[in-house]
């Protein structure tokens, strides 16, 4: 077996089988491979040790794949993301990319194309500085916000939207990225209801100590900060 020392990869995959293949397959090919079954696990995980690959299924026993990715994207964790999963519809493949994947490769599918998109993927990314939002957590478990010893639900449209800002802290978000990381894609999204989702979440963010503050771009979209 080649020595596993290169990138750090993470494989979040329930089906502990198919985890177990993965992970001895990835390190075969010399990745740095672990796994993980929940998204809970997940984030526990990235928060001591900071991985350069995920491997994301999406159909998970504690919340979707793409939550866990948005959760991930607004912790500033910027490694690339290969979702793998069933769903093959064009919605579900684009509601993967709008969540902040990277990739998308459906089962069942091949290992030797499974290791080239990896390495594809590594070819692509580049160094980038990780981001924070104070001490705010995106919870996708529990689709809530998490700041200190304080807990605020979240419905999972608006766990999306703050996800979304959240990822680009200090950037102007445009509206239609709003839309199409909080909405199906082909949904019919009107310019109020997406106001009045944000009005809801600086509700939200307004009870938590010292919690960032929505601002609006007019015309453009929202910043977080």
């Amino acid at each position: 077996m080649r020595k596993a020392d290169g990138p750090r990869t993470v494989v979040l995959e329930d089906d502990l089988g198919l985890r177990s293949l993965l992970v001895r397959g990835l390190r075969e090919e010399g990745f740095a491979a672990s796994g993980v079954g929940t998204g809970g696990e997940l984030l526990r995980t990235v928060g001591s040790v900071t991985p350069e690959l995920l491997v994301i299924d999406i159909g998970l026993p504690d919340a979707d794949g793409r939550d866990v990715c948005l959760a991930l994207r607004a912790r500033g964790i910027t490694a690339p993301v290969l979702f793998l999963t069933a769903r093959s519809r064009l919605p579900d493949r684009l509601a993967g990319f709008s969540a902040g994947g990277d990739d998308y490769l459906t089962k069942p599918f091949a290992f030797a194309e499974l290791i080239a998109r990896l390495h594809a993927l590594l070819r692509r990314s580049g160094a980038s500085a990780a981001v924070s939002l104070g001490n705010l957590t995106l919870d996708p478990s529990a689709h809530a916000i998490v700041a200190e010893n304080a807990v605020v639900p979240l419905s999972p449209t608006e766990f999306r939207l703050l996800a979304c800002l959240a990822a680009a802290p200090g950037e102007v978000v445009r509206r239609q990225s709003l839309v199409a990381a909080g909405w199906p894609n082909g949904a019919i999204v009107y310019d109020n209801t997406l106001d009045s989702f944000v009005a809801r979440l600086r509700r939200k963010l307004s009870t938590l100590p010292d919690g960032p503050v929505i601002k609006s771009v007019y015309g453009v979209g929202y910043s977080i900060q």
